[in-house]
Parts: C-alpha cells; sequence; structure tokens
C-alpha cells in the first residue's frame, strides 16, 4: 500500500511520522544487538545514541498528536513505508567502527530528509506541507550534527577489525 501524499492530512502525516520514527528507533536496536557492545564509543554505542535519539523524536511527535486528535483512531500502517529513514538492514556487521556506524546513521538521515522533501511537491494540504518542511528541516539538522560528530572519528577500521583481517591471523 503506497502513500496518497495528495490525500494525506495531518492527522495521517503525523501518524505516518511517529511510524517512521517508531521504525528507526527499533532499527537502531536491533543493529546495537548485531554489533555487540565491545567498548566505550563503539559502534553498538552510535546506534544506541540513534535509537535514543529517534526515541526522543518518537515521543514528541506522539505528544502533538495526541494534543490535536485526542482521540481519532490511526489510519495508516507500516506497510505504507519503505525504510525511510530506518537504515538498511544490511549496513551492521561485527567489528563495524563507530566511523562506519555513524555513516550508516547519517545516511538515515539523509535518506529521511529526502522523503520529506520529495513528498513537499505531491502534497495539497498547507497543514501537512508545513509539518513535512519541517521535519526535512529536523532531518537536515540532524544530518549537520552527525556530519559534524563523524569528523571527529578516526578514520579508517576499528582497531579489532583491522586486526582480524592481517594475513596469518587466527580471525578466518
Amino acid at each position: 500500500m503506497a502513500i496518497d501524499f495528495a490525500k494525506l492530512d495531518l492527522r495521517d502525516a503525523l501518524d505516518l511520522a511517529i511510524l517512521i520514527e517508531e521504525e528507526a528507533q527499533e532499527r537502531y536496536q536491533e543493529f546495537t544487538r548485531l554489533v555487540g557492545g565491545r567498548y566505550p564509543g563503539d559502534a553498538a554505542d552510535v546506534f544506541e545514541m540513534m535509537a535514543g535519539n529517534e526515541g526522543k523524536h518518537h515521543a514528541q511527535l506522539v505528544e502533538r498528536r495526541k494534543k490535536l486528535f485526542p482521540r481519532l483512531k490511526v489510519r495508516v500502517s507500516r506497510e505504507m513505508l519503505d525504510d525511510v529513514e530506518a537504515p538498511d538492514r544490511g549496513k551492521p556487521r561485527v567489528f563495524m567502527s563507530a566511523r562506519q556506524a555513524m555513516e550508516v546513521a547519517l545516511e538515515a538521515e539523509e535518506k529521511a530528509r529526502d522523503f520529506f522533501t520529495g513528498a513537499l511537491r505531491h502534497l495539497k494540504d498547507a497543514k501537512v506541507k508545513k509539518l513535512f518542511a519541517e521535519l526535512a528541516e529536523e532531518e537536515k539538522e540532524h544530518a549537520r550534527l552527525l556530519a559534524g560528530r563523524l569528523k571527529k572519528l578516526p578514520k579508517g577500521p576499528d582497531v579489532e577489525e583491522s586486526e582480524a583481517d592481517e594475513p596469518g591471523s587466527d580471525a578466518g
């Protein structure tokens, strides 16, 4: 079931945004478990931080929806989404560096920004346009912050990953 942006009203738009954040939070939680924590500041910590960020944004959107539409049921479903902000399932791996994890997160934020920006030209409802423009700006700001953090991380693979790739190592 695809999203018909031209027919989207504010209630459905908020519900979609909530589902997008929920999906992203769950994916980051899954990634945290997959890569496993090995040391402070590793890839698992990056994914855990992102899950927390998505959770905060989710909670803000839920609160906003409760104020505007307190008793109305949700009419949209996850089947309408296609990994809008959730990072690609094929990205995480054991021995992933914090830099690589941050790159995955940055890519996901840019993907979400592109989704909201791309939808703007199809929207008819002024309130939905305003919401999606706001969400696109937020995703742009998140990407900017992540890019800044990324610059501070060491370049290259994780220490354990580079040792595992060396000829004669026992990891293989």
